[in-house]
């Protein structure tokens, strides 16, 4: 029987559920040291002065650490442009600025509020519109601009086009910071190994973290072993360093084997969030619903550090129009450093702020026209052999139409039917759809690729193998994936086939787990790699094979015209969401969504089923309750008590993930990433709804319960006057 498709277990489930798995934090033991960070808790300020005199003469404490200990105090995914310990400025409120190391956590605690800083205050660039005007306090002096990066994209002649439109609208949109809010709060320890240094901690990419700590304390990277613990949740938010380099620093310097624990409010305060974006967009089309033209000005705020930003920018830039075919765009993207919390890699990656504005300006053309806002889409959406904004013909497999009709067919059928739907004079209900498109995998020239070993164990028949692999299994459960494509290629069970991936040492680099990637990229890796090693043992040679899998080629964005080819593989997705709408206060519950996903082919249906339902919590929350605030750059909202995730309560009752099958040519057994899929059209199908419900549309997310209710009162208010304006008419022309 095939493995492909099948629900299997994840090997590691009963561990979780028990509480038998090891997180970071469980990895401590007594005999270690403890580390504990002193933030800035300043968004912009120059250091003067630190003084450690008391905190080092009290019992207990080993070291307390600052920007000179660091031999190269320069990281980042990107550009080098963050320290791990502040030298002469901060520039956020998270800025790390020393690192007691002590006999234990209480030592610790007390140590670091005993470290004396002296700072001076520095003009703040809190806001990503101001910090574009020419008098902006500068983040970075030497960049001499607060601008990361500015990508224009222009496809045929937008401003030529609007004057021949039919209807022409305009918009402006806006998105707030998202914390990632994993279970597992940054923790780790380091130790020497020999003449190693092991990291042991939750991250993203083994590699790229051996990367940043073997330079910032310029050893080989061969003296360096990265090595992940179970990781509970990542989303984007440790694709950054964090607590990595602070231990990495304490156990060099000490050659003790050191520990980190950071509560709550240290992780959120401490890594990076999704954009906040502004977005200017103006749409354009005839009265049988093609668009023609859509010009897009976005304002990101990168935040006080480059992290993977120019990335999200570019992905958000091309984007900028939905899935849609346009002959027409104009988009000017530009990300802009402030001293807020810095932004980075999300799930979703830019396409949910992209989306936030391109779908919900598609239903506003369909209900400017009076046409059904799916037969809108219908026309519009992009089609294999279709050129997208930059000029690049799409990767084949297009399936937007495809998820789009199922979607339409599976809302209809499960929705309320319109007559049912106001139930209570206070409760009005709705509902909505959209479209979504997303990049699989790395963009814009970056060099993708996977390399996979697999090790056959054979007399007369093949009996076991060993995958060794680089891949971090974050919960979405990768490693069993990968296992089941290899017992399939191998026509081995299951539990024949084993995988080492959690050490730098002894696991190829597969890239991160990121971009909706793994699946295809990790597992078309360990497909030819078996492939490759039973061929070897054919032919009687070592039944071992080591490949390593590239994908298409992509290239660079040009600057001024975003020329260039993008990606190598789109995944596609469409939801229905059905809303109830309490008009009295604003308060909005989504009642149902049917989430349909062209996956490719599915490896384990369970586990992409259990992707939609996680991805679509993350999605409830971005839209409607997660509300990060920061105020002059000091974040509002450090505790859970009020930044506001989603609970059980706040789910529907009726979750339909739908599951498509249209095979990609180059994923493993025709599958593709989706992992990420479920967020990006979610938002703007809840405004639609809340706006058939109440006939008021929000521009701003998140959707809260205040928001809403402005944008009902704003609306009725229009419509009174409206109607005001009526009657005076009839009376004058009387």
């Amino acid at each position: 029987m095939s493995l492909i498709g099948r629900p299997v277990a994840r090997h590691d489930a009963r561990a979780k559920v028990t509480g038998a798995a090891r997180y970071p934090a469980d990895l401590v033991r007594s005999e270690m040291l403890h580390c504990k960070a002193i933030f800035a808790h300043r968004p912009h300020a120059r250091i003067d002065g630190i003084d450690a005199t008391r905190a080092i003469a009290l019992p207990g404490v080993v070291a307390v650490l600052t920007a000179a200990d660091v031999p190269y105090n320069r990281y980042g995914l990107i550009d080098a442009d963050q320290e791990v310990l502040c030298s002469e400025r901060v520039r956020y409120v998270g800025d790390r600025v020393a690192l007691v190391v002590a006999a234990d956590p209480q030592t610790a605690e007390r140590a670091a509020k005993l470290v004396e800083v002296a700072y001076t205050d520095l003009p703040i660039a809190g806001d990503a519109l101001r910090a574009l005007e020419p008098d902006a306090p500068l983040v970075h002096e030497h960049r001499g601009t607060n601008v990361l990066l500015h990508q224009k994209i222009r496809k045929g002649d937008a401003e030529g086009a609007f004057p021949d439109c039919d209807v022409v609208l305009s918009g402006t949109f806006t998105t707030s910071w998202q914390e990632h809010a994993y279970l597992q709060p940054d923790a780790g320890i380091a130790y020497y190994e020999g003449a190693t240094l092991v990291v042991e901690t939750a991250g993203q990419w083994l590699h790229e973290d051996l990367r940043q700590i073997a330079a910032l304390l310029e050893l080989e990277e061969s003296a360096v072993a990265i090595r992940y613990a179970k990781i509970g949740g990542a989303f984007g938010g440790r694709e950054d360093l964090s607590v990595q380099a602070l231990l990495a620093l304490a156990t060099w310097k000490t050659k003790r084997p050191t520990a980190i624990v950071w509560n709550r409010e240290e992780s959120i305060v401490g890594h990076h969030k999704r954009h906040p974006f502004h977005i200017e967009t103006t749409w354009g089309a005839k009265r049988d619903g093609t668009v023609v033209a859509v010009r897009t000005r976005t304002i990101a705020d990168g935040g006080a550090y480059a992290s993977t930003s120019v990335e999200v920018l570019k992905c958000a830039a091309i984007f900028a129009q939905g899935p849609y075919r346009v002959p027409n765009v104009s988009t000017d993207a530009i990300v802009v450093y402030t001293n807020n919390v810095p932004s980075g890699a999300f799930r979703g990656f830019g396409s949910p702020q992209a989306h936030w504005a391109a779908e919900s300006m598609i239903t506003r053309i369909a209900h400017a026209l009076e046409i059904d806002p799916v037969d809108v889409r219908r026309k519009n959406l992009y089609r294999d052999g279709d050129t997208e904004a930059t000029g690049n013909v799409l990767p084949a497999g297009v399936s937007a139409i495809a998820v789009l009709e199922r979607c339409a067919q599976e809302s209809h059928r499960r929705f309320t039917p319109r007559a049912e739907r106001d139930a209570h004079a206070n409760l009005r209900r709705g509902v909505g759809i959209a479209s979504g498109i997303k990049n699989v995998g790395y963009s814009f020239g970056f060099p993708e690729q996977s390399t996979a070993t697999v090790e056959l164990i054979a007399t007369s028949r093949i009996e076991r193998a060993v995958v060794r692999i680089g891949v971090a299994d974050v919960g979405q459960g990768v490693h069993l994936i990968l296992r089941q494509i290899v017992a399939e290629t191998l026509d081995l069970p299951l539990e024949s086939v084993a995988i080492v991936s959690d050490d730098s040492a002894h696991a190829p680099n597969a890239g991160s787990a990121s971009a909706s990637r793994l699946t295809f990229m990790a597992g078309r890796a360990v497909h030819d790699a078996a492939v490759a090693a039973r061929t070897a043992w054919e032919r009687g040679e070592r039944p071992e094979a080591t490949v390593q899998y590239r994908p298409p080629a992509t290239t660079p964005l040009d600057l001024e015209t975003g020329a260039g080819t993008p990606n190598y593989c789109y995944g596609y997705a469409a939801q229905g969401v059905e809303v109830e709408v309490d008009v009295t206060t604003g308060v909005t519950r989504v009642l149902k969504i049917v989430s349909v996903h062209d996956v490719g082919r599915a490896i384990n249906r369970q586990q992409v089923e259990g992707q939609i339902e996680g991805c679509l919590a993350q999605a409830v929350g971005y839209a409607l309750t997660e509300n990060f605030k920061v105020r002059d750059g000091k974040i509002l909202t450090p505790h859970f008590s009020t930044y506001l995730l989603p609970t059980t309560l706040d789910m529907p009752t009726e979750i339909v993930p739908v599951i498509m099958e249209l095979a990609d040519p180059h994923g493993p057994y025709g599958a593709r990433g989706m992992a990420e899929m479920p967020l990006v059209p979610f938002a703007p199908a809840v405004a639609a709804a809340i706006y058939d419900a109440t006939g008021a549309w929000v521009n701003d997310l998140p959707m809260t319960p205040e928001r809403i209710l402005a944008a009902i009162t704003a609306a009725r208010e229009r419509t009174a006057a409206s109607a005001q304006s009526l009657v005076g008419s009839t009376i004058a022309a009387t």
